[in-house]
């Protein structure tokens, strides 16, 4: 294990526990209570319940009155450094005193994790201060103080689920999950709590996302903005017509989560190097793959939603009169409209968000000093940024999937209309210019910082009821 006496020079000063108790008592009365440590955590990078903060409650207040004082802290504090360093030279295999990616990916190998380099590597940015990927003692004590775990196994698992997570409209690369939350059955809470994120945030943009569609396709033939969608769809069925299409948008979430968890687990394993290993590239790839299935087995869910917020009141008595009628009138292949635009979009969205994702947060690291970490604010507007990056890309594609999904030959709204995508991208750029492959990108983009919020507001909520950490 190495030395497991802690040497003075790498014992944290009394001074700077001082000031950080200073730090976390917000409102300066000498004690912290649980709103302090959970905003004191999160100022550290970490996603907390209530859970992890009972649990810090019960091992810093000594005294048991749910308050903590100087004293218990200064305790806890040099207690607690004792451990972490015994966790930390489990790690350092060498005894440089520094851990690198090796000594870490073999730490999780040891304790039945796989981790690919790329999730390694995010793992120790979220810790590492100097941009190296080498994290020593100091750095290792800061990110963990305020975890109550003492052993190496609860310590490892925490660290990896405590960075936030990645919000866009629709993420493309699944998360990865280890052998043991596979076993446990944590993987399905995880993916329950975010279809229950999702369903909510859908549901409460489902206006702006309507008329993003209206705009969309009839923006240009009636001459529609913003105001006037909405007065239209409001005069036109009232006000509950705002969130016509929204079942069939949230009921699609389930399916879509499991068949591209499920895909992304075989694909994965084609795309690993003979250690298991997936790079960026590759995991980009399988994770796209896996989109491209998920994709193609939802997609007639995807043009329900699509006619039904095009539809007039009475036109359809609900989803399974739509889908008939669409079957009967223009066969299954009416269901499939707009596939291929919409799998070539895959690519552009999955790349640029992800690829954003990762500088945005590079360069809020490199431009802090030592004393910070992302926090859930900065990782919540990365993904938030990153996502409108990915969007604007692939939206002409968006735009071109939502024309043919709309296109029915047995309408009179569509003669004349193209039915496939080149003919449409022609059509497009010929009647309305380059600007019109963007017709209703600002009802699409003002419910992002909405739809952020609310998912992860309900996202945390789930985990704490599913006991997800």
């Amino acid at each position: 294990m190495g030395d497991a006496h802690l040497p003075e020079e790498e014992r944290i000063k009394k001074k700077e526990i001082r000031e950080l108790f200073s730090k976390l008592d917000t409102n300066n009365d000498g004690v912290l209570d649980a709103q302090e440590l959970r905003q004191g955590l999160q100022k550290l990078g970490h996603n907390t319940n209530s859970e992890d903060i009972s649990r810090l409650l019960g091992r810093v207040d000594s005294d048991g009155d749910q308050q903590v004082d100087i004293r218990e802290f200064l305790d806890y504090v040099a207690e607690h450094e004792k451990k972490l360093w015994l966790t930390f030279k489990d790690v350092d295999k060498n005894n440089d005193g520094i851990i690198d990616e090796d000594e870490l990916r073999k730490c999780f190998k040891n304790l039945g994790l796989k981790v690919s380099s790329a999730e390694a590597q995010r793992l120790m940015r979220s810790m590492d201060k100097d941009g190296k990927l080498e994290i020593n003692f100091a750095e290792w004590r800061e990110f963990l103080l305020l975890n109550p775990d003492e052993n190496l196994d609860a310590i490892i698992k925490y660290w990896r689920h405590s960075l936030g997570i990645d919000i866009g409209d629709n993420m493309v690369v699944p998360d990865d999950f280890s052998e043991e939350e596979k076993v446990t059955g944590m993987w399905w809470r995880q993916l329950v709590a975010g279809a229950a994120a999702g369903a909510v945030s859908r549901t409460s943009t489902a206006p702006l996302d309507r008329l993003k569609i209206l705009l969309q396709v009839e923006g240009a033939r009636q001459n529609l903005n913003i105001v006037t969608g909405f007065k239209k769809m409001v005069a036109e069925g009232g006000a509950r017509s705002l969130w016509r299409g929204n079942g069939v948008n949230v009921l699609k979430i389930a399916p879509e989560s499991a068949i591209k968890f499920f895909a992304y687990e075989k694909i994965k394993k084609v795309f690993a190097d003979d250690q298991g290993k997936l790079s960026v590239g590759r995991r980009l790839l399988a994770g796209s793959s896996a989109g491209v299935i998920a994709q193609v087995s939802i997609y007639p869910m995807e043009v329900l939603k699509t006619r039904l917020a095009l539809a007039q009141t009475g036109q359809y008595r609900g989803l399974g009169d739509a889908a008939v009628k669409i079957a009967r009138q223009e066969g299954v292949r009416g269901l499939y409209r707009g596939l291929t635009p919409s799998l070539l979009g895959i690519i552009p969205y999955a790349g640029i968000d992800l690829t954003v994702y990762e500088l945005l947060k590079q360069r809020w690291l490199s431009s802090h000093d030592s004393q910070c970490n992302p926090g859930t604010v900065v990782l919540l507007g990365c993904g938030a940024a990153s996502s409108t990056c990915g969007q604007l890309a692939s939206y002409p594609l968006a735009l071109v999937r939502t024309r043919l999904q709309a296109f029915d030959k047995t309408a009179a709204s569509s003669q004349g209309q193209p039915a496939t995508m080149m003919g449409v991208f022609q059509q497009v750029l010929r009647e309305e210019g380059p600007r019109g492959l963007y017709r209703g990108l600002a009802p699409n983009f003002m419910k992002v910082l909405p739809a952020v919020s609310i998912s992860y507001a309900v996202y945390e909520k789930f985990r704490e009821i599913l006991h997800v950490r």
